[in-house]
C-alpha cells in the first residue's frame, strides 16, 4: 500500500499528476491511496491509477483504515504538520522533503523558488523515481448535456488579490461575443453573484451563467470541450492545461514561473507584469494584476487561438502502469 497526501485544491491536484503517475509506474502492483478532500473525487477519477480516495480536509489526524502502509509520500508541503500527519499512520517508509522539526532528515531540501510541478518531480527523483513533468493530461470526459465549443470566463479566485476587476472581465466577454464566441461564466456557488455581475455588464443572457450549477467533473468536461478559457491564477487554468484548451491566465501576486502552464505551449498564455509591491488591503486587487488591461488580454486571446493545436496533436493521458482497464475506486464517490 502506498499512501500519498495531496490534501489541497484543483490546481494542487493537477500539478501533482506527473508525480502520481510516476508513483503508479514505480509500484505497478501496489494499491495506491490518495489522501485528499472528498469533493476532489471526480477529478481524481480523471487522473487514473488511484485505487482509493481517503478523505482528508486539512492537516489533522488521518482516519486511516487498515494496517500501516508500506510507503507514505508527502506531496502536500515541506512539513512539519504534513510530515507528522503521515507519520501518524506509521508507514514503514516516508518520502518527503527534509524537515528536522518533524524528525524527518531524509529527502531533498525544500526550494521556495520552484514551479509546483517540478517540486514534486524533484522530490521523487531524489528517491530514484523518475517523473515526466509534461505528463499533465487528464482523461477527457464526455460532455454529456453540457455545451461544447464555448468560451469560458471564470472571474472568481479564492483570494481577492487574484481577482481581476469584474468590469474588465465583462469588457472582454462583450468583445468575445461580438467576435462570435459563445461565452459562459463559471465559478463555485459562492461566486455566482460575481458571475452574474460580469454577465450583466457584458450584456449576456442569464443562461450564460453556469456558476454554481456544475460539479467538478462537469466543470472538467466543460473545459475539455471548450474553445477558450479566460481566468485568473486558479484551478480552472490547470484544467485548461490538462486538456490543451487554449487559455489566457491572469497572474498577480504569484508569478507564472511557480504555478503557470508550461511555457513551451503557446496556446496557453500566462500574463504577468512582473513583481509589484503588495496591495494595501487583503480585499484589493494585487497591483501586478491591476496593471493588466483589456487590450492586452484580447491580444493574448488572438495569440492562443492562432496557436491552438490540431486535435490529432493534443496531449493524451497515459494509461496507468497496471493497465487501462483498472478503474480507480474514487469513481464510486462521484
Amino acid at each position: 500500500m502506498i499512501l500519498v497526501l495531496r490534501a489541497l485544491g484543483v490546481g494542487d491536484l493537477a500539478t501533482g499528476v506527473p508525480a502520481l503517475r510516476a508513483l503508479r509506474a514505480a509500484y505497478p502492483g501496489g494499491e495506491l491511496a490518495l489522501a485528499a478532500p472528498r469533493w476532489l473525487a471526480p477529478l481524481v477519477a480523471l487522473v487514473g491509477g488511484v485505487d482509493r480516495l481517503v478523505e482528508a480536509d486539512g492537516l489533522g489526524p488521518l482516519a486511516w483504515p487498515g494496517p500501516p502502509p508500506a510507503l507514505a509520500v508527502n506531496l502536500h508541503g515541506r512539513g512539519p504538520q504534513s510530515h507528522r500527519m503521515l507519520a501518524g499512520v506509521r508507514p514503514r517508509r516516508l518520502f518527503g522533503f527534509a524537515n528536522a522539526e518533524a524528525g524527518h532528515r531524509d529527502g531533498p531540501p525544500w526550494r521556495a523558488d520552484e514551479h509546483e510541478v517540478d517540486r514534486w518531480c524533484r522530490l521523487l527523483a531524489w528517491y530514484g523515481i523518475p517523473a515526466d513533468r509534461t505528463d499533465l493530461a487528464l482523461r477527457r470526459p464526455d460532455p454529456g448535456g453540457l455545451p461544447a465549443g464555448v468560451s469560458i470566463v471564470h472571474p472568481g479566485a479564492k483570494a481577492a488579490q487574484r481577482r481581476w476587476p469584474p468590469e474588465r472581465f465583462a469588457a472582454v466577454a462583450r468583445e468575445l461575443t461580438a467576435r462570435g464566441h459563445r461565452v459562459v461564466l463559471t465559478g463555485n456557488p459562492g461566486e455566482r453573484p460575481l458571475a452574474e455581475e460580469v454577465a450583466r455588464r457584458a450584456g449576456l443572457p442569464a443562461e450564460a451563467v453556469l456558476a454554481g450549477q456544475t460539479d467538478l467533473g462537469e466543470l472538467a468536461a466543460l473545459v475539455a470541450h471548450a474553445r477558450l478559457v479566460l481566468s485568473g491564477d486558479t484551478g480552472i487554468g490547470h484544467l485548461a492545461t490538462a486538456y490543451a484548451t487554449p487559455s489566457v491566465l491572469l497572474f498577480g501576486p504569484v508569478p507564472p514561473a511557480h504555478w503557470g502552464p508550461p511555457p513551451d505551449r503557446p496556446w496557453h498564455q500566462a500574463l504577468w507584469v512582473g513583481p509589484r509591491p503588495a496591495a494595501a488591503g487583503a480585499t484589493a486587487v494585487h497591483p501586478a494584476l491591476a496593471e493588466l488591461d483589456v487590450p492586452a488580454v484580447l491580444a493574448a486571446v488572438d495569440r492562443v487561438e492562432a496557436a491552438a493545436p490540431a486535435p490529432a496533436r493534443l496531449p493524451r493521458s497515459r494509461p496507468a502502469a497496471d493497465g487501462p482497464t483498472r478503474q480507480p475506486a474514487a469513481t464510486a464517490l462521484r
